[in-house]
């Protein structure tokens, strides 16, 4: 006689209800994150310096989900204070946080061989791409930590796999969230809180908006071996399969989202 098979327990693949507060969310990856979440019926926390982008996606959000899953902030992530009120306004307003995506960043020119303007341009980049990180994440843990369940995204970036000349400081840092990420993980997870991070690769968004398609088209054709720049809701679901409950067991992981860019040889 056949051995009977146990049913598969019923792990949850969904986010509705939950709170996830996203940070760089006025465009690119950070916007389509919001949108993803909102439609799958998360409650969303909006966060940008950007405070017409933020304003313009908390409207395209209730017009497609209604004005009580959506909330925005216009702040700098670098602000302590600001960041404080953040999460006491969103854990007042809806009771917690259960999903945090530290997707705020940016990229300044930063040669070693350049002159002037390169200690600004360090200290800048490493404190939106990863001291704000840290600060944000401490400020949302405690909160994870009440109900038993938290879910951390940081968004990284290829280059902290392979360099561009010129930006010393972006690659630094992204290479430091993902040795932040391995560093979350092992001391959150014992409180039911995940830490994973994404790497985008090539990705159709504001950092790459001043590069010509020409530029782009025949860069995907030799590096990419999909042949083409990534869409920012390509990783967005990415960042949100990394949030569902039923990713349980994914911690500590560092998901590469390039179309295969940096495993191509030649």
């Amino acid at each position: 006689m056949a051995a009977v098979m146990t049913r598969l327990g019923r792990l949850d693949r969904s986010v509705d209800g939950r709170v996830a507060l996203i940070t760089g969310a006025a465009s690119g990856m950070g916007r389509a994150t919001a949108h993803v979440f909102a439609d799958e019926g998360a409650r969303v926390a909006l966060v940008d310096k950007d405070a017409d982008g933020v304003a313009r996606v908390v409207a395209e959000i209730e017009d497609s989900t209604g004005s009580d899953r959506v909330m925005g902030r216009a702040l700098d992530v670098t602000d302590r204070s600001a960041l404080e009120r953040l999460v006491q306004d969103v854990t007042e307003q809806w009771g917690g946080i259960d999903c945090l995506v530290n997707n705020a960043g940016v990229s300044l020119v930063s040669s070693l061989l350049q002159d002037e303007g390169f200690e600004d341009a360090w200290q800048r980049t490493l404190d939106v791409n990863l001291t704000a990180y840290v600060a944000l994440s401490r400020l949302v843990v405690p909160h994870m930590r009440s109900r038993g369940f938290g879910r951390i995204v940081n968004i990284a970036s290829t280059e902290s796999i392979v360099a561009t000349a010129g930006i010393a400081a972006y690659s630094a840092s992204k290479a430091g969230v993902t040795g932040l990420t391995r560093s979350m993980a092992v001391e959150l997870g014992r409180h039911g809180i995940t830490v994973n991070c994404i790497c985008p690769g090539p990705i159709v968004t504001g950092m790459t908006a001043a590069i010509s398609e020409d530029v782009k088209d025949s860069y995907a054709k030799r590096k990419v071996p999909l042949r083409r720049y990534g869409e920012p809701e390509e990783v967005a679901h990415m960042t949100l399969s990394l949030c569902l409950p039923a990713a349980s067991f994914t911690n500590g992981a560092t998901l590469v989202v390039d179309g295969g860019m940096t495993i191509r040889h030649t």
